[in-house]
């Protein structure tokens, strides 16, 4: 994997050591996990999803406590106060910013005048084309098998992928599926110039996720999640009884439902394990071990190297 910014066009895009981004979680992904994955090499997101403009800047106040390195916040664009939550990213320093959920178009303008870099997430060959117009530095390729909200093409990743590289002349960064230096590889194999990771920095030592979902994510298997919500906005989650009682519900039930409750039953607004919704990609039977982010980025960065040697060695010999 390329090791400084001159080398990979994500990195400089954000100014990184590494072209690894922290995948951004409402609640999860705050502070002190941004910080850390900042302090590593990579690229920490803090989720802006639902915060108030003062609560963003308390949070990069803090943030800035705990790294010199460059950090970003996640904004999906069809939150009412989207264009505030971007002046406050503006005001205190940020120089990229990760936006979802909507037309980037809408944002462009104003993260132009704030000297912003936008990386925008798509799940279609469409939304990245439209994103590409609008004028975003690069996109975040979104593959179904991710955890959280996904698109509703239920394109993998595998297949995702090549397809956008194929089409934009914008670098491709890799989501879903990816928790380890094999899934990092294999992103770039595809053609993407970076990875992104949500479900893996959920288990490791800064994650501010309650102690009942990482022991659920330590024993989970690939077929421990289900899809919510998949006629308004599909959701990825763990499996447990009260979204086996949703996925249950026919699908216009299942959307009032997530619409209605969702943020009251989100993981980090209380629950148990049983009770909370907890967002959680595929990648959650590849997630064993909590280890601290220094550990994970390295194990990413150096099976990296080692997996090309033995790529290009297997494969002619």
């Amino acid at each position: 994997m390329p090791s400084c910014s001159k080398n990979n066009p994500v990195s400089e895009i954000l100014g990184t050591q590494y072209p690894i981004v922290l995948g951004a979680m409402r609640l999860i992904t705050h502070a002190r996990l941004a910080a850390a994955v900042s302090n590593a090499g990579g690229f920490g997101l803090i989720a802006a999803s639902g915060m108030a403009p003062e609560t963003l800047r308390r949070q990069l106040e803090e943030v800035k406590t705990l790294t010199d390195k460059p950090v970003g916040v996640n904004i999906p664009v069809y939150r009412p106060n989207a264009r505030e939550l971007i002046e406050v990213a503006i005001e205190m320093g940020v120089k990229a910013i990760s936006t979802s959920a909507g037309n980037p178009a809408k944002i462009m303008g104003l993260a132009r005048e704030g000297g912003l870099k936008v990386v925008h997430k798509v799940s279609s060959l469409a939304m990245a084309l439209k994103a590409q117009d609008a004028g975003v530095d690069a996109v975040t390729a979104m593959g179904f098998e991710a955890g959280g909200h996904v698109g509703r093409e239920h394109v993998t990743t595998f297949c995702l992928i090549p397809q956008l590289v194929d089409n934009l002349d914008i670098p491709v960064i890799a989501a879903g599926g990816i928790a380890d230096s094999r899934g990092a590889a294999a992103a770039f194999a595809l053609g993407a110039q970076g990875v992104e990771m949500g479900t893996r920095f959920v288990l490791c030592t800064e994650s501010g996720a309650p102690a009942f979902f990482k022991d659920c994510l330590k024993n989970a298997d690939c077929e421990a999640t289900l899809i919510l919500g998949k006629e308004a906005m599909p959701i990825r989650v763990l499996k447990n009884a009260v979204t086996k009682m949703v996925a249950g519900m026919d699908a216009g039930e299942a959307d009032k439902a997530m619409i209605k409750s969702g943020d009251a039953t989100y993981v980090m607004s209380g629950g148990d394990r049983q009770t909370a919704v907890m967002p959680c990609g595929q990648t959650a039977g590849l997630v064993a071990g909590e280890q601290s982010v220094e550990e994970i980025i390295r194990e990413i960065t150096e099976g990296f190297r080692r997996i090309g040697r033995q790529m290009e060695t297997s494969f002619f010999s």
